[in-house]
């Protein structure tokens, strides 16, 4: 029995149970895992005339399976890490997202038509869905500097532009055999680049694994002269292909990358992508004729040939989602490849902190705040410091990140000790204070990325279809009299979002009051703030006092069917207002929460001029919802996935959320959650 799949012809036949004599199929369970989740059993013993052997590429250690196969007469599949791979190499311990399971070849053997090139010469590639989604993954990939490996860094020196680029190797690599070159090639490559352009600076571009002393390459400190240099650094390949006036390479990965960065690299080996009429081939291969263009190309590539993984939900994902998991991953490295001291950070937080933000060094804790940064300044660390915790004096020279809950924060509330799967870092300020400018509104006024409205549109959805809310707390939905409807949310009268955004208004009742004169024919709904009903925080209204202001107290409410149900939000800060945007309501605002001010929402309190216009004068550009949304939801936050722990995308925290498979609270936390509401009078001496 063989396995069917979108690709399954081009693939060859592949039988369902493949038979491995690898070591590193055992080894390594996330392999087996992707050719399980992509329909293959994988077996040890050996293969009956139905079944299979499946082995790692051109690797030496294929050649058991080879033998095996061909003595049996069976298929020989081999796998290839697919071409957006991971942080760091495998040879340091990173899984792929994606692999190449190939019936026929494999693709950078051009001695035989691979699965790719299968599809590269016969695929129509003409399908406009497929090349859409290719040109927006060709500009995502780019605006996010992703590549196969992910270790490069935005800060390390580039060369001046206008050199002639050539794209070094690793020693011994299958990828160079069997592309029909060989270590001479390399020297034939760098004469033929310095020939053909007497006058320009050559820089060699050394691979990343040389960088980390982990392969040799086929270039030395002694091949460099007054016009050759040899750069070692962890350059962005984007920004190093930017600076570039030609591209010289052998099968490189990076020679595929500078066709998409729009060049016509010089190829002296056979690699996929030779041969399409989009590279200067010096050993042109006779049977690719067809003409593509990039687009095609990256869309054989990436699209259609892999089999990509989702790491956090175990399963099968798109080529898009899983850009979505690398892009969280490598935000992760970048931000916390130094490490950080955190500072002002309650106790019960830290194994979520350690957990977030703590993958790459471990956090250093620190309560006292001249410690932290004189332990900060002697590590080379950033600060984290929760927000509203920060002293009034820290230095400017130290990168300082001020760090708080997310928007899609959890199932239950941080007040009962229920850690986030999302949070917030904020190097300018923090989204809850329009007394500074904060990195949400930057965030909120860039212009959306490639396929960003796409995938906005899609969260959204989902959001709503899920009923989802920033703690997504149980409750019901009370009667509520036919009518206009406005629902007013209460809030925690001493939080630092009333404190320093809700202006003349800044209780619960002075809301109350003011939505009824506002509204005074209207059905007042309100909802007290969980934290206030769970008795941890003040801003409680006597039930008293609230006859004649409102005409329900959704008590223990659901805030988003209470949303559903309503027609308009009075708000002073709270998020139920933004939560309110998205489902389409009428929101106004009498403080000045992030997402006002920006010409969704009925204003009347007092908004940052900032939000509004230039620092010349000039009327700013109105973001749309979608630009909010993105940048609250997608660009702002970095969330965790409890299951996997790993940085993921927020489509996975929504499906945590959604189906409940978030891991729940420990039985301490919940005990000591109990005894802080017991003791919430005394609340002062924990938070």
């Amino acid at each position: 029995m063989t396995v069917a799949g979108p690709n399954s012809q081009a693939a060859g036949i592949i039988p369902r149970r493949l038979f491995y004599y690898n070591a590193g199929f055992l080894r390594q369970p996330h392999l087996r895992r992707i050719l399980a989740l992509a329909g293959y059993d994988l077996c040890l013993s050996l293969p009956g005339p139905e079944d299979g052997v499946v082995v790692w590429g051109r690797s030496p250690y294929a050649r058991r399976g080879e033998a095996i196969a061909a003595r049996y007469n069976v298929p020989l599949i081999r796998v290839e890490d697919a071409f957006l791979r991971s942080i760091r190499p495998g040879r340091l311990g990173d899984a792929p997202l994606g692999l190449l399971i190939d019936g026929l070849g494999v693709y950078f053997d051009s001695g035989t038509p691979s699965m790719l090139e299968t599809i590269l010469a016969k695929h129509s590639l003409d399908d406009s869905n497929l090349l859409a989604r290719a040109r927006d993954g060709i500009a995502r990939i780019r605006t996010l500097d992703l590549s196969k490996y992910n270790l490069h860094r935005a800060d390390a020196p580039l060369p001046a532009p206008g050199y002639v680029l050539v794209v070094d190797q690793t020693t011994g690599d299958a990828s160079i055999r069997h592309s029909g070159a060989n270590a001479a090639r390399f020297a034939e490559m760098l004469a033929t680049a310095q020939s053909e352009h007497p006058t320009a600076r050559i820089v060699i571009k050394t691979h990343p694994e040389t960088q980390l002393g982990l392969r040799r390459g086929h270039f030395t400190a002694a091949d460099q002269t007054d016009r050759i240099r040899l750069l070692t650094s962890p350059v962005s390949p984007w920004a190093l292909l930017e600076g570039a006036i030609a591209v010289y390479t052998v099968s490189s990965q990076l020679g595929f990358e500078a066709v998409l960065a729009g060049h016509r690299p010089h190829v002296f080996g056979q690699p996929f992508y030779a041969g399409w009429g989009l590279t200067s081939d010096a050993f042109p291969i006779d049977r690719r004729k067809r003409v593509l263009t990039k687009t095609q190309l990256f869309a054989a590539a990436m699209i259609l040939a892999p089999t990509w993984v989702d790491p956090c939900r175990n399963r099968l994902c798109s080529f898009e989602e899983a850009v979505d998991q690398l892009e969280a991953e490598a935000r992760a490295h970048r931000e916390d490849r130094l490490g950080h001291v955190a500072l002002g950070m309650r106790v019960w937080k830290r194994a979520r902190l350690q957990a977030v933000f703590g993958r790459e060094k471990s956090m250093i804790f620190q309560d006292n705040p001249t410690k932290a940064i004189a332990k900060a300044r002697a590590t080379g660390r950033g600060l984290l410091v929760w927000a509203g915790k920060e002293p009034a004096d820290l230095p400017e020279t130290l990168t300082i990140r001020r760090v708080e809950d997310g928007f899609l924060r959890s199932r239950g509330l941080g007040a009962e000790l229920v850690p986030p799967l999302s949070l917030v870092t904020d190097d300018l300020g923090i989204y809850y204070d329009p007394t500074r400018e904060s990195r949400l509104e930057q965030l909120i006024q860039t212009p959306l990325p490639p396929d960003a409205a796409r995938r906005t549109e899609k969260l959204i959805a989902a959001l709503i279809a899920a009923r989802l809310s920033k703690y997504n707390l149980s409750g019901s939905l009370p009667d509520l009299p036919e009518g206009m409807r406005v629902l007013v949310p209460g809030q925690v009268e001493d939080d630092a979002s009333i404190r320093l955004g809700a202006g003349d208004i800044r209780t619960n009742l002075a809301l109350l009051q003011a939505a009824r004169s506002a509204h005074p024919n209207a059905t007042i709904i309100y909802k007290p703030h969980p934290d206030v009903e769970a008795g941890l925080r003040p801003g409680t209204i006597p039930d008293a006092t609230l006859r004649g202001l409102a005409n329900v107290i959704a008590h223990h409410a659901d805030p988003i069917q209470l949303i559903e149900a309503c027609d308009a939000v009075v708000t002073m800060t709270s998020l139920l207002g933004f939560e309110a945007l998205l489902r389409g309501k009428r929101v106004t605002c009498v403080g000045a929460p992030f997402y006002a001010g920006w010409g969704l929402t009925q204003d009347l309190g007092q908004i940052p001029a900032r939000r509004k216009q230039a620092k010349d004068g000039h009327p700013l550009p109105r973001p749309s919802l979608l630009a909010l949304a993105h940048a609250a939801l997608i660009a702002y936050p970095r969330y965790y996935d409890p299951v996997s722990r790993k940085p993921c995308p927020p489509e996975v925290v929504i499906h945590r959320l959604a189906t409940g498979t978030d891991t729940p609270t420990g039985l301490g936390l919940r005990l000591l959650a109990k005894l802080q509401g017991r003791f919430a009078t005394y609340s002062r001496f924990w938070r």
